[in-house]
């Protein structure tokens, strides 16, 4: 069908060594409009929020590599993979290789370009992942 986009097809998994590194958070978008009189009307477009995980840790160089590589791997934010978070998961902090346990599963994309700082022995990386619908 002309003008239908396809859904994201992941074909890997991010190891587990490296998604234990990331911080969840939520978004809520809300459509706002504010009156000159003070008053605001407000109104949810979605029913779901949409999650982001940031890197939470600074790393020693073997992990910073790893990532390195995995995100040149899918050409940085370009191919989606899955992410399992270990919270959510069950058992808890449990992760499927295969990536087809779906409990804890998103499929995500980096967002953004890599950033990375360098310290004596550790790196600090600003990189986030993204849930795809």
């Amino acid at each position: 069908m002309p003008g239908s986009v396809q859904n994201a097809v992941p074909s890997t998994v991010l190891p587990q060594t490296l998604s234990r590194s990331f911080a969840r958070s939520q978004e809520y978008p809300v459509i706002e409009n504010e009156y000159r009189n003070g008053e605001s009307q407000r109104s949810v477009p979605v029913n779901n929020s949409r999650k982001r995980w940031r890197l939470a840790k600074r790393l020693p160089p073997t992990p910073v590599q790893a990532l390195r590589d995995f995100y040149e791997a899918r050409s940085g934010p370009t191919e989606p993979f899955y992410f399992y978070d270990p919270y959510e998961t069950n058992p808890k902090f449990s992760w499927d290789p295969s990536g087809v346990a779906t409990t804890g599963r998103y499929t995500v994309r980096f967002d953004g370009e890599w950033n990375q700082a360098s310290g004596p022995g550790r790196s600090d990386v600003n990189i986030e992942l993204v849930e795809l619908a």
